[in-house]
């Protein structure tokens, strides 16, 4: 499947950006021609002026979220080779009226996971899909579950390295981070071990920051209104420094708007397979490598992800 034809890309106006989407706010890839849902992109989007996405909003569904849990909190003195793991209590037992009360103090960090619970985030986020859905179903088929994870930091902040399951529309609205992001597949960042076990069992504990890794990544120093797309399993990380912070804008806020498509899936499957198959001390081929085999190893996959569920909960339905 390739990008979408000529006459829908003479249709978007001349920034890139789509016709359809949330209202007056959009997003759109900085090289429209160019983009491919097989790689990292530069996107560009105007929602950091959204009434949404301003500090009081977010305080506001800051106190909905903490009521289930979805505010989260990183343990202090992380760098961006911990673990990536967050708690649903500050660490210091501040409320979430205090945590916003002192969010410019340094490295005050706080993420709201799953966003898309409430019902005004939820239809904000399928409109940024929106967007992009010319560029995305005609190479990955349909879109699936979007979610939305925000992450509020004053310098000096990091998040982790990490990879995620879903493709990720990487959008910076507040403040300012240095974005390291790999293509995905690079086994010299992350071996192809880690990565299955991660989509079989949701386990990070091999996807480590290597000595070395962060020459291959790209990286970006990102601002609002600058965005980056990069699919499944891409690793990346963020940090956040102080040289732009001023009284009453020390804060940096992005999002992470995620989301499954028939080829995530469909390469979930054969990541299932393919840990199975190296727990039998064979050396299968990545997701991609082979179309024919892919299309025998998923199905495959998806048998073994069932018989998961029957023991547990799996992290990732296939």
């Amino acid at each position: 499947m390739g990008l979408m034809d000529d006459a829908s890309r003479l249709a978007m106006p001349a920034d890139g950006r789509s016709a359809t989407g949330a209202g007056a706010h959009g997003v759109w890839p900085e090289t429209p021609t160019g983009f491919s849902t097989r790689r990292v992109n530069r996107l560009r989007h105007d929602f950091h002026r959204h009434p949404l996405f301003q500090l009081p909003a977010l305080q506001a569904l800051a106190q909905k979220l903490s009521a289930t849990g979805q505010c989260r909190f990183i343990h202090p003195g992380s760098t961006q080779g911990s673990a990536f793991s967050h708690e649903p209590t500050h660490p210091l037992g501040w409320s979430v009226a205090e945590v916003f009360a002192r969010m410019e103090e340094p490295a005050s960090w706080l993420a709201l996971y799953n966003v898309e619970t409430d019902p005004a985030y939820r239809d904000l986020l399928e409109g940024m899909v929106a967007d992009l859905r010319p560029l995305i179903e005609p190479e990955q088929g349909a879109i699936y579950h979007v979610t939305g994870f925000m992450f509020l930091s004053a310098p000096p902040a990091v998040t982790p390295f990490h990879i995620d399951r879903e493709n990720n529309f990487w959008l910076q609205l507040h403040g300012r981070k240095t974005l390291n992001v790999w293509q995905p597949g690079d086994d010299a960042v992350v071996a192809p071990a880690a990565v299955e076990e991660f989509i079989a069992s949701g386990s990070l504990a091999g996807v480590k920051l290597r000595e070395g890794a962060r020459a291959r990544s790209l990286q970006w120093d990102v601002g609002p209104g600058d965005g980056v797309f990069f699919p499944s399993t891409s690793p990346h990380m963020t940090c956040t420094e102080g040289g732009w912070a001023r009284p009453g804008d020390g804060v940096a806020v992005s999002i992470g708007v995620n989301f499954y498509t028939d080829l995530t899936l469909h390469t979930a499957r054969v990541f299932q397979f393919n840990r199975v198959a190296r727990m039998l001390g064979l050396t299968p081929a990545p997701p991609g490598a082979s179309a024919q085999r892919d299309a025998i190893k998923a199905p495959l996959g998806s048998v073994l992800a069932r018989l998961r569920y029957r023991r547990r909960r799996p992290p990732y339905s296939c």
